[in-house]
């Protein structure tokens, strides 16, 4: 049985998700996931985090402005030289026995390839791409694989310096599926959510961050669709809605499936992972009063593609929240990524 290891982070919830997604698909190997915060100097990894959490929630623009500054070679190296600090503690925990590594986090992709290039690494790494963008920071030349989840995406990052990027589906859950007739009205019983009329599912990630609450009353005025507000662990974003009078907001939502069962389009934020969930459950989407930076890098991306109308005018969205237009098959890719990565195995 080989040994996988996958190194996430807790930044937001998408990078996770996708490596536990990804371990539950290798479950044949022996396959262990870390958080790259924890392998940085004691509460150094906790700050970070927080830091960057109330970066996008009090100055969401400043986040563009830094993705904009590591656009350039000095910035990409200092980046990657901050990612070795978690080296010494990632070294001892790939041990002498990992036949495979994969990053899921820009910073985990350098800490490992540092790792790779002094030969403490010698199992094949892999990083697998969780955004539809991508920035010069996710890419690494000493990795042997990147995968991407489009082909603009394999494009992007092979302009960064990737030897080799395939394209691959999203991992997502498979619970993650359209829903039948009888499924959608169960599915609103379930939420407490009208049995009828038009219902669009406001989310912005765990965190709930952006311009949350003027979505959702853009949605609620434009008298197409019900506003349906997924607020994450954004408790305070709940509370204030619910003051509001907005019927229908939830904070953490575990069983997500579920409620986009319950729901007709999706309008979001970052286009991430929800984006993808959403594709999967074959609904609609919309990107509108999306994140700076890395939200609006995906946001033209996905429009691009035609996987996700990117919104940019408040007239606009009442045409847009009526339209149950969805991409075709075609527009995504369906290969799984893990025979790419039993492939890398093979070769080791």
């Amino acid at each position: 049985m080989s040994r996988i290891v996958i190194v996430s982070a807790r930044f937001g919830a998408g990078h996770d998700r996708a490596a536990y997604e990804l371990a539950n698909r290798l479950s044949a190997h022996d396959v262990e996931v870390l958080d790259f915060l924890d392998l940085l100097p004691p509460a150094l990894g906790s700050r970070l985090c927080r830091l960057y959490r109330r970066q996008l929630q009090t100055a969401p623009r400043s986040w563009e402005w830094t993705l904009r500054a590591l656009d350039g070679g000095a910035a990409a190296g200092l980046t990657s030289r901050a990612a070795t600090m978690a080296c010494g503690r990632l070294r001892r925990a790939l041990g002498d026995r990992t036949d495979l590594a994969v990053s899921t986090y820009p910073l985990a992709t350098h800490a490992l390839a540092h790792l790779r290039v002094r030969g403490a690494l010698t199992a094949p790494l892999a990083t697998y791409l969780t955004d539809p963008a991508v920035h010069r920071i996710c890419v690494a030349g000493a990795a042997d694989l990147h995968i991407a989840p489009n082909h603009l995406a394999q494009q992007q990052a092979r302009s960064h310096g990737a030897t080799a990027a395939v394209v691959a589906a999203p991992l997502v859950a498979t619970a993650f599926r359209p829903a039948a007739p009888h499924e959608r009205l169960e599915a609103r019983r379930t939420f407490g959510l009208p049995p009828a009329g038009r219902l669009a599912l406001v989310t912005a990630g765990s965190w709930g961050v952006g311009q949350v609450q003027r979505t959702a009353h853009d949605v609620a005025r434009s008298g197409v669709a019900t506003p349906v507000v997924a607020c994450g662990s954004n408790t305070a974003l709940r509370d204030r809605l619910r003051a509001e009078g907005l019927a229908h907001v939830f904070g953490w939502v575990d069983d997500m499936p579920g409620l986009m069962r319950a729901v007709d389009i999706v309008v979001q934020n970052a286009g991430g992972l929800t984006s993808s969930e959403a594709l999967a459950a074959g609904l609609p989407v919309l990107t509108y009063r999306c994140l700076p930076g890395h939200g609006r890098a995906n946001a033209a991306v996905l429009d691009r593609l035609g996987l996700a109308r990117w919104v940019h005018d408040l007239a606009d969205l009442p045409a847009a929240l009526a339209s149950s237009d969805r991409p075709p098959a075609s527009a995504q890719p369906a290969e799984d990524p893990v025979p790419l990565l039993e492939k890398l195995l093979d070769l080791a």
